[in-house]
């Protein structure tokens, strides 16, 4: 099924001549109503009449992270603030956090994103969608929650925290698709097993997931442990939230609405748009937005876009699974690290959780990488020599994948924290 198919199967050229039409409207908007936006093309030399279509796209200046904190809280907002009927914060983990308001066009268009999403993933609106992610300021929780109820499924807005709580909803109410973090996802299957509660107990058979990057083996993982088909959502606080771009069926890939969401890939160190297929920065344009649309705004998601017709039917553009992040990643030793690539080699290994957390340390100037993985009762209650053996192993894996020596730390089942929100993957003690 395909919620919108006038949209989301559109020609390429219709689709380039819908977003070139909206491109150049959008970016005479913020002209109008955004100072600073007005002062950052004037700096570049740019007008409004300059801006076209989509070719012109990349003469656009950049907007990062520090631009939104700069102007808070509402200096990028384009409307007037009694048109503005909801607002949602990123979780502020580092310096100020990003407000993003709405008007009520935002939120239907958003809903409208979500609920095509849903679709595309099999759903209905004939299903019970449990939503696990929090309600509040962050966008998750009453992001699916509407998409679901434009869609006309029954809504169960379970929230974040007490798992025990929720297993027993998830099976009472009949959820049909859960929706949360797929590391929450993971510790929910942990919570049914230490119950003593059977998969076909439930009547789980779609999982949305996103929030935090993951890998196919945890896909895999996540999938047999919960008799599921495991989906990817992807979007962000800055840009409206989840919805930006979803998985279908295929599982080879995330369809990002276009029409609304205009995407390019930069190299993250020159800011060049790269080429089909190239991993590089994911940089979005909002060319629907009322109240706070972004232009070029550098995500600093590492992934790579891939046009052309979908086994599905779709010829929205598809994103690649986020590796990582170009700001947060860890640089060991002259190596890039991303938790993703650690946590494949973990799950290919066997006899291991896909429960880690990667510490970062400095010792006599020189960088140090601890990965502590647990492993299951069976492995850990076994002879120190085959622990010491599959220690060995990881290590020449994670060797042989990422160049790069790393101490491996098996530890006891339930030992990592759990996180009902994003999972913490990376401690870095080091200072700089």
């Amino acid at each position: 099924m395909i919620y919108n198919p006038e949209i989301e199967c559109a020609p390429r050229p219709e689709m380039e001549l819908l977003q070139s039409y909206r491109l150049a409207k959008i970016v005479r908007y913020v002209w109008e109503n955004v100072p600073d936006y007005r002062r950052k093309m004037e700096t570049v030399g740019l007008r409004p009449e300059d801006i076209r279509g989509v070719a012109d796209l990349s003469r656009l200046p950049f907007m990062v992270k520090d631009d939104l904190r700069r102007t808070y809280p509402y200096g990028l907002f384009a409307c007037k603030m009694s048109d503005v009927v909801r607002l949602h914060a990123s979780s502020g983990t580092t310096g100020k956090q990003i407000v993003v308001g709405y008007t009520r066009r935002d939120l239907e268009m958003w809903a409208d994103c979500v609920a095509r999403c849903i679709v595309g993933v099999g759903g209905s609106k004939d299903d019970f969608i449990h939503v696990s992610y929090g309600y509040g300021l962050f966008t998750g929780g009453l992001g699916l929650h509407d998409g679901a109820t434009a869609l006309g499924a029954t809504v169960i807005p379970a929230s974040s925290g007490n798992t025990e709580r929720q297993i027993s909803i998830i099976r009472d109410f009949g959820a049909t698709i859960l929706c949360c973090t797929p590391s929450y996802a993971l510790y929910i299957a942990d919570m049914l097993d230490k119950q003593g509660i059977g998969k076909s107990e439930l009547k789980l058979k779609i999982g949305i997931f996103g929030a935090e990057p993951w890998s196919e083996g945890m896909r895999r993982e996540i999938e047999n442990r919960l008799n599921i088909k495991a989906y990817n959502i992807y979007g962000l606080s800055e840009i409206c939230g989840p919805g930006v771009s979803c998985d279908c069926e295929m599982q080879d890939g995330m369809h990002i609405h276009e029409d609304n969401f205009i995407p390019e890939i930069i190299d993250p160190d020159s800011g060049e748009v790269l080429p089909d297929g190239e991993e590089g920065e994911l940089v979005i344009t909002c060319v629907t937005k009322e109240a706070f649309p972004l232009l070029r705004y550098r995500t600093r998601d590492i992934t790579s876009l891939h046009h052309g017709r979908c086994s599905c039917g779709r010829t929205l553009v598809k994103m690649s699974r986020i590796t990582g992040r170009s700001d947060d990643m860890l640089i060991i030793r002259g190596v890039n690290v991303f938790p993703t690539q650690i946590e494949s080699v973990l799950l290919n290994a066997g006899h291991v959780k896909p429960h880690y957390l990667l510490i970062a340390d400095r010792q006599n100037n020189t960088d140090s990488l601890e990965i502590q993985v647990e492993v299951s009762n069976e492995v850990f209650s076994d002879e120190v020599r085959k622990l010491e053996s599959l220690e060995k192993e990881i290590a020449r894996n994670v060797q042989s994948v990422l160049g790069l020596t790393a101490k491996i730390t098996l530890v006891e089942p339930m030992t990592i924290p759990r996180f009902e929100g994003k999972a913490k993957r990376v401690i870095d003690k080091r200072v700089y």
